[in-house]
């Protein structure tokens, strides 16, 4: 499989190593920041690059454009993956990475649509990007635009009640445009999801909330993770992308650690991280 960007064929091991270097480049923001969120960013790295990388219609010359397909980072707080990855895909000088959560950057803590190239949507609040993609879809259906609609919630995320009203709506106006992503890490600031509040079955939730479920039981492979994007969802339906990840992942001391969810390492971690 050969992927094109700007005059570059990029195969499945190119793809690993840009989430390599995505990863590289986020531990050094948050590490510079003195703050941020490292363990949800890293467990998310493959779904962004599969995106960016692969599956979204986008032009980083032109962010605005206006038939670009549209992503929305409901979990905004992974928002130093995301900005990585808008960095490698031409959307903004990688020296501005950074500036992470600096006065007056353009990459403030959470994702800024006025501020940043590239981010359609401002979230932080969980819960909100998943409506606000839902609000998207719906527009871009009753426009016949074309436009397809990604969002990536985290899994603790899927606490909020607000999360289901959004997931309720875009089953009743069948928006086979909307593609939800699930970074289900299992883990959350507090602890595991279990013991915070328990999810049950997420592929059962969502099924009986009318979305096709793909459940990619590795979400940090990114061959699967392509594989299952690039399923069409039957017409009329929306789709959800269940991906069983791990918080912290490529960091071998970050690994499946809750505490690692919002706590940026030191200098000599960050060195042993690299």
């Amino acid at each position: 499989m050969t992927l094109f960007k700007g005059g570059i064929f990029l195969n499945i091991e190119e793809l690993q190593k840009t989430c390599a270097m995505v990863r590289r480049d986020l531990v050094q923001m948050v590490t510079l920041a003195g703050s941020g969120h490292p363990g949800g960013s890293l467990s998310c790295v493959e779904m962004l690059v599969a995106l960016y990388f692969s599956v979204l219609r986008i032009d980083p010359e032109n962010p605005r454009l206006i038939g670009r397909d549209r992503f929305v980072l409901s979990k905004g707080h992974a928002a130093p993956a995301y900005y990585a990855v808008l960095g490698e895909r031409g959307f903004l000088p990688k020296a501005e990475l950074r500036t992470l959560r600096q006065l007056h950057s353009i990459l403030q803590g959470h994702p800024d649509a006025k501020r940043t190239p590239g981010v359609d949507a401002s979230t932080g609040s969980l819960g909100h990007g998943v409506s606000i993609a839902t609000g998207m879809a719906m527009a871009a259906k009753a426009q016949k635009s074309g436009v397809r609609v990604y969002t990536l919630l985290g899994d603790g995320e899927l606490q909020e009640g607000m999360v289901w009203e959004a997931l309720m709506a875009a089953a009743h106006y069948h928006l086979d445009n909307l593609t939800v992503l699930i970074d289900n890490n299992g883990l959350q600031i507090d602890g595991s999801n279990e013991e915070v509040m328990s999810l049950g079955s997420l592929k059962a939730k969502m099924e009986a909330f009318g979305f096709f479920v793909l459940e990619v039981s590795d979400g940090n492979d990114i061959r699967k993770v392509l594989d299952a994007l690039n399923v069409p969802a039957p017409q009329g339906i929306p789709k959800c992308i269940l991906a069983h990840t791990v918080k912290g992942k490529g960091v071998s001391f970050m690994e499946n650690q809750a505490g690692w969810h919002g706590r940026a390492p030191s200098q000599a971690e960050c060195d042993t991280a690299m």
